[in-house]
């Protein structure tokens, strides 16, 4: 089966640009233990990640207006050969993660003294750089293979990552132990849904295997497949109830592994899924009726209420912030859930937003624990006014989370109201505002705690680190800037949800104004 003609949009040189996303993080890892050298791991890993930035920019650039870059491995042509291959979809998803990787290693310099063993800061940074590489390697192959083995090198990178929060509290063993089993289970599962397709198709390229799916009919094997895939994904999106691992790993992980972690890996997860749900399968195909509908849209509205609602009985600022992504994941299916170019504009958006919203708001964790030990709501009441530019950008944060108009959470909640409109779903439209309600309460019950409430801390407690505070204020900076000059990161997502949908490329105010 022939696969798709690919029109290259790109110079020879932009062309290569798929591969070096790979390549430098994952060269940098060895390097880094071979130097042995804290300083010079910091340094190794932060022009790692600038470099991708870089890249992943130009990319976006290059691509959203449409197009695509295909780089062949070792010059074999797919479907015969491995293929990196990059649209305005995961484009902007490698942006995301090289913006968050970069903008965390300043803040990780302090954070990493204070919270992880000395003897382990190199292999940190080797951790940090394998789970960045794996991270990528996921968005940007087009094999279907290659998708597990990048998904288990990030996830084996994330492992070590979070056991290192045992310097400070134990319970980051059995949280890392919790996230190995059930991050074990999720990539089994996947992988035996490749198997199932592999024995159907004969083929591991997704344009090709896509194409062969079509013809397939109603074949029970792809079917089969499509059930372990959708169920092994979930375990690694962490969609309700499959969500266990992620609460503890988030809370006893050391903050700047949680700041990462928090913005990167399930969004990688949920871009995998939403490329098998719409690239690969047709959400119609695999039980003749609308699989999304019936089974993620429920699945969205209960992450978004019941998450918000135990968000809101929380006293430990990490395990709110963590119960708030499990609800945040679920506006994310719920825009796919609504089968239009609106509803996937907003989910596209929305992983952006969240990204770097929830990367803030777990910042100002880390330096709370960093000031006062643990990040109890006893423990952090009244910083606000002894800490007052970390509690500004955490305010920040906390108001891109509720989705205030002019920061970046506004736009894509705005754009998923306009979705379920479209579909004339006025109550799902009335869901959407009243879960944003709900998070209005864990965030306000936050603000009073650091602002109201008098501390009971007694000693001298300073202002944050400038190498924290200062990526920290770049976060709310993006907060504000892409909830005002919306066009950066709205045109690509726009023309992604277009090619997922198979739609005909045009202009923003067209699609937003009829929703189709």
């Amino acid at each position: 089966m022939a696969i798709e003609q690919v029109n290259h949009v790109a110079l020879t040189l932009e062309e290569q640009l798929p591969i070096w996303l790979i390549v430098i993080p994952f060269v940098a890892a060895p390097l880094i233990l071979l130097f042995g050298n804290k300083g010079l791991a910091w340094a190794v890993s932060f022009l790692a990640t600038a470099f991708s930035l870089a890249i992943s920019v130009i990319l976006v650039l290059t691509l959203k207006d449409g197009g695509v870059i295909s780089y062949h491995i070792g010059g074999w042509a797919p479907p015969i050969g491995i293929e990196y291959r990059i649209d305005a979809t995961n484009a902007l998803i490698l942006m995301l993660i090289s913006l968050i990787a970069t903008v965390a290693l300043p803040y990780a310099y302090r954070s990493v003294i204070s919270e992880i063993n000395p003897k382990h800061h190199t292999l940190f940074y080797a951790s940090y750089m394998l789970c960045f590489t794996g991270l990528m390697g996921i968005v940007v192959t087009g094999d279907a293979f290659n998708i597990f083995v990048f998904l288990e090198i990030s996830s084996l990178a994330t492992y070590i990552l979070v056991a290192m929060g045992a310097y400070k509290d134990k319970r980051a063993l059995t949280a890392a132990y919790d996230y190995l089993i059930l991050g074990t289970i999720g990539a089994t599962f996947f992988v035996i849904g490749i198997g199932f397709l592999y024995m159907a198709t004969g083929t591991l390229n997704l344009v090709d295997l896509a194409d062969r799916i079509s013809d397939q009919g109603l074949n029970r094997t792809i079917r089969a497949g499509f059930g372990f895939i959708v169920i092994g994904l979930g375990l690694k999106i962490a969609i309700m109830p499959l969500h266990l691992w992620l609460p503890r790993a988030y809370t006893f992980a050391p903050s700047v592994v949680t700041v990462f972690l928090s913005a990167t890996a399930t969004k990688a997860s949920i871009y995998v899924l939403l490329r098998f749900l719409f690239s690969i399968y047709h959400p119609t195909f695999a039980f003749g009726e609308n699989i999304i509908l019936i089974i993620f849209m429920p699945l969205a509205i209960v992450s978004m209420f019941l998450a918000s609602i135990v968000a809101i009985f929380q006293t430990n600022l990490k395990r709110m912030l963590a119960y708030s992504s499990i609800g945040q994941i679920g506006y994310l299916l719920l825009g796919a859930s609504l089968m239009n170019q609106l509803g996937l504009t907003a989910t596209l958006v929305h992983m952006f937003n969240h990204g770097i919203t929830k990367a803030l708001l777990f910042m100002g964790a880390g330096v709370f624990a960093l000031k006062v030990g643990k990040v109890s709501y006893e423990n952090i009441a009244g910083l606000g006014k002894i800490m007052p530019f970390t509690a500004a950008a955490v305010v920040i944060g906390c108001l891109s989370l509720i989705g205030i108009p002019g920061t970046a959470g506004f736009i894509s909640k705005w754009i998923l109201v306009q979705g379920a409109l479209a579909n004339g779903w006025w109550h799902i439209a009335l869901l959407i505002v009243l879960s944003s309600l709900l998070s209005v309460i864990y965030v306000w019950r936050l603000i009073e705690i650091i602002y109201v409430v008098p501390t009971k801390k007694v000693g001298t407690i300073t202002e944050a680190p400038i190498f924290m505070l200062a990526p920290m204020w770049i976060l709310a900076f993006a907060c504000l800037f892409f909830g005002v000059f919306t066009d950066f990161i709205l045109d690509p997502a726009q023309t992604a949800a277009q090619n997922l949908l198979s739609l005909p490329i045009s202009g923003i105010e067209n699609t937003l104004g009829d929703g189709s």
